[in-house]
């Protein structure tokens, strides 16, 4: 089952696996938000900086959703901790997408994969499910 319980463990694997090299600044946290038209995910830092909250979209509970695009959703805003939004950790760049920078990186530290299922998947299939959840049925 897709609870944040699994997204926390989904969390550690991708940093175990794929971040091994960065040194957490503060606590990392992940969970699902709600279910939303347009973000996938998103970072924020709380105000005391001591913990870094990755907030997914409600929408990828959904088992029928493949779970290398949950896993790139989550690698993308893992990327923005390490460059240094949102997170304690030296800001790398100025702008957070600029000049393809989080796919550059998740390309080299070995996300080629899961971005281009998450890519293929989001085009292809994000506003069907989207539909399926109630999200557009007031602009059809």
């Amino acid at each position: 089952m897709r609870d944040n319980k699994w997204l926390s463990d989904l969390l550690s694997d991708l940093w175990d696996r794929y971040f091994f090299d960065v040194e957490k600044g503060n606590i990392l946290e992940v969970k699902f938000s709600r279910v939303a038209r347009t973000r996938l995910g998103s970072i924020r830092m709380t105000r005391d900086k001591r913990k870094s909250v990755v907030l997914i979209n409600g929408v990828f509970k959904d088992p029928l959703i493949p779970a290398e695009v949950v896993e790139a959703v989550l690698a993308h805003e893992l990327v923005h901790y390490v460059h240094g939004f949102c997170s304690p950790l030296k800001r790398q760049y100025r702008h957070p997408h600029r000049g393809g920078v989080v796919r550059n990186e998740m390309i080299r530290r070995g996300l080629v994969h899961q971005y281009r299922v998450e890519k293929a998947w989001t085009k292809k299939s994000f506003r069907e499910i989207a539909r399926t959840h109630g999200l557009f049925h007031h602009f059809l």
